[in-house]
């Protein structure tokens, strides 16, 4: 005797095995420090994002948020929640971002493996 798949609506979606970015230590902590001085308690989180424009055609976007979107990925990266929505996700794939201080100055730092080209911001991809 067949059995018939679990529909049953109040069962919870399966996990997500990797999520859709990848974020060091280091980038975690500066994201919590800012989200401190702007006076945003533990209950924002952040969101990552990706929005059309910029010298290459895209552009990433960090900003904070309380709550998740319904359709959004949600994964926490030592103790701060993230917020992905679906169509960031396919261009955020392996995408690893970095906080790092250089002689310019400090900042966000993106690195997509799968961008076929960047300009010289560093927010700024084609795909």
């Amino acid at each position: 005797m067949e059995t018939a798949p679990n529909t049953n609506p109040t069962t919870p979606p399966a996990a997500e095995a990797t999520p859709p970015v990848q974020i060091t230590a280091k980038a975690v902590d500066m994201v919590k420090k800012t989200r401190e001085q702007e006076g945003m308690d533990e209950s924002y989180g952040l969101r990552v994002a990706v929005m059309g424009g910029g010298c290459s055609g895209f552009q990433y976007a960090l900003d904070f948020e309380q709550e998740a979107r319904p359709t959004d990925t949600v994964f926490e990266v030592d103790g701060l929640r993230v917020f992905v929505d679906p169509v960031s996700a396919r261009y955020l794939e392996g995408v690893s971002i970095d906080y790092v201080f250089g002689t310019t100055g400090a900042g966000f730092k993106f690195d997509n493996p799968r961008a076929t080209g960047t300009c010289g911001c560093g927010s700024s991809f084609a795909v």
